[in-house]
């Protein structure tokens, strides 16, 4: 049945590659610890020890929480199937998590990067680019484009805050200039489309200029949209790599993910104004609950309410 529930996940739900890893993981630590017990005899009792053996191998609260939540989807499942009658990790009380904030990079810090990488997505660079032709390319060409590829890869993360899936995920068809838009295939292959900026238009064009001198020709429609200076699609690694190496300096401290810049652009558009509903959809979340996170970092957009709004802060905190 692990193997049927793995296969629907894959086929029917359409999860990512990563998430049908985490849960054939789970299912496959799950199932040595039940020791060829059958599925059918799943009881909440049977959970509540796989928890407390979880918990003491020192297994962090959050992850023992992953676990209990992919057994909770895989009774679901076995539901469905008519094996169970109810769903035992329904009643299985679940250990605290310590709340985290999401994090975020500061306003200032951005403006620094994109400040001093700027030339690297100008024409200038483009024109010494197209100098060498197609590959096999000069060294200089090939670090000229990787340059650019490496700044549109942190402009595009930054400018729509998709996530690192769906930025591999991105094909030249994707890019619609005229309108000004971005398709994005997010979770569940839900489809959205996400405004862009001019200056952003015009860096993704200008890319697009660069990958056709290296290729020799206009890549398709339906090829990757970002790409090595070999033409190979980008991977999981190449993006994390890419984020840790641009983001160093800049008073940028912490952790360095495209899921961090994520944040800082929620949290940046939420400080500015934008409505909770329309971050939602940017965003490509599912229910609103997972935007209303980022209302816990926007501590200025909390004072400008405040100090509109409360008697005290208005007269300056006087009692008259």
């Amino acid at each position: 049945m692990i193997d049927a529930y793995l296969a629907y996940i894959r086929d029917i739900r359409r999860y990512s590659p990563r998430t049908q890893a985490i849960y054939g993981d789970v299912l496959a630590d799950f199932s040595q610890f039940c020791e060829g017990e059958a599925v059918a005899s799943l009881t909440p009792s049977m959970l509540r020890r796989y928890e407390a053996d979880c918990m003491g191998r020192g297994l962090k609260p959050r992850t023992v929480h992953q676990h209990m939540s992919v057994l909770s989807g895989f009774c679901r499942f076995l539901m469905q199937k008519g094996v169970l009658k109810s769903n035992p990790a329904r009643s299985v009380k679940r250990p605290k998590m310590e709340k985290r904030l999401p994090e975020f990079y500061q306003e200032k810090s951005m403006d620094e990067y994109f400040a001093a990488t700027d030339h690297w997505a100008g024409e200038d660079e483009l024109a010494i680019l197209r100098s060498y032709g197609p590959a096999p390319a000069d060294k200089t060409a090939v670090e000229i484009y990787r340059a650019r590829l490496r700044r549109l890869i942190v402009s595009l993360l930054f400018g729509t805050g998709i996530r690192r899936a769906e930025l591999i995920g991105l094909r030249v068809g994707s890019f619609n200039p005229a309108r000004q838009v971005l398709r994005v295939l997010g979770k569940g292959d839900k489809m959205r489309e996400i405004p862009v900026v001019p200056s952003l238009c015009h860096e993704i064009c200008l890319y697009l200029n660069a990958v056709e001198s290296m290729r020799g020709s206009a890549p398709p429609a339906d090829s990757p949209l970002l790409v090595t200076e070999k033409g190979r699609p980008l991977y999981p690694n190449y993006v994390d790599r890419t984020i840790k190496a641009e983001l160093d300096g800049y008073g940028i401290t912490g952790r360095k993910s495209p899921h961090v810049l994520r944040h800082t652009v929620a949290t940046a558009l939420l400080d500015d104004g934008a409505d909770l509903n329309a971050i939602k959809e940017m965003l490509g979340h599912a229910n609103l609950a997972a935007t209303q996170v980022y209302t816990h970092n926007s501590v200025d957009r909390l004072k400008k309410v405040y100090n509109n709004a409360h008697p005290r802060a208005k007269n300056g905190g006087s009692n008259d």
